[in-house]
């Protein structure tokens, strides 16, 4: 992988992780559009550290709020910032249970199935016209909501299925408030992913040849960057309720995908 091919799905991965159109699948297609040969190991390898670099923005976009949370965990009182964290714990069980369980099936969605990207892609389009029409509210996330919008992130680990777009809309049709269900889904997946590549570096998975350093390190330096000005702006458009126009993206994308892998067999 060249280092202009690696910025680009660096920038694609920022931008689209917190953008309701999914990352995985963006870069799916991108990497079929260059033509990358890797095996599926290897192409989850390089999209776990393009996400361990938006979680990392992640961090830096919220990092007052992680901070409060972790002084509220030390403080062992049952307060605001110590509830929300339990209810981040819940929302992470799904995830971790189907991970774990089917971890190498998992990893045979990323071999380039464009045909499955572009079916999860309309499925992302409607989820996130479903909440483009519901009513905002002022309700927070529940104990009870919480594991249900985890189930969403589960489900969002296919390639084409939008994370922020399944646990945001799942939210806002739970009748969450819109900009607390951004916020909750932003800072849900963070322990996800720093979990993720804290095993696969314990367990050997993420090995990195001398030629993939490079690379992999402009792609994880494009992410971030790209991550910073996507999650402050997607945060507004869910804010403004406008998701209608990501959805009609998902739809257009999905039948191009459709269209270019049915050909292509």
């Amino acid at each position: 992988m060249s280092y202009i091919e690696a910025i680009i799905l660096g920038i694609i991965q920022g931008l689209t992780e917190f953008l309701p159109v999914s990352s995985s699948g963006h870069l799916e297609l991108a990497k079929a559009l260059f033509g990358d040969q890797s095996l599926p190991q290897e192409s989850l390898t390089f999209t776990v550290v393009l996400h361990f670099a938006t979680a990392l923005s992640t961090l830096v976009i919220f990092r007052k709020e992680v901070l409060d949370i972790i002084k509220g965990l030390f403080q062992f009182k049952w307060n605001e910032e110590f509830i929300f964290s339990l209810k981040i714990i819940i929302s992470m069980i799904p995830a971790v249970i189907i991970g774990l369980m089917f971890e190498e099936q998992l990893e045979t969605f990323f071999n380039g199935n464009i045909l499955m990207v572009g079916f999860m892609l309309l499925i992302t389009g409607l989820l996130l016209l479903l909440a483009d029409k519901a009513k905002n509210t002022n309700k927070n996330v529940s104990y009870k909501n919480a594991f249900i919008v985890g189930v969403s992130q589960a489900i969002a680990m296919l390639p084409g299925i939008s994370r922020s777009g399944a646990t945001i809309s799942t939210s806002v049709l739970l009748g969450i408030d819109r900009t607390k269900a951004a916020r909750f889904s932003f800072l849900m997946v963070v322990p996800l992913i720093f979990g993720k590549v804290a095993k696969d570096i314990m367990s050997g998975e993420i090995s990195l040849e001398s030629d993939q350093i490079g690379s992999m390190s402009v792609g994880f330096i494009a992410a971030f960057i790209s991550g910073l000005f996507a999650c402050n702006w997607m945060i507004a458009l869910v804010k403004n309720s406008k998701l209608y126009y990501f959805a009609i993206y998902c739809f257009i994308v999905g039948i191009i995908a459709i269209t270019y892998a049915y050909f292509k067999l």
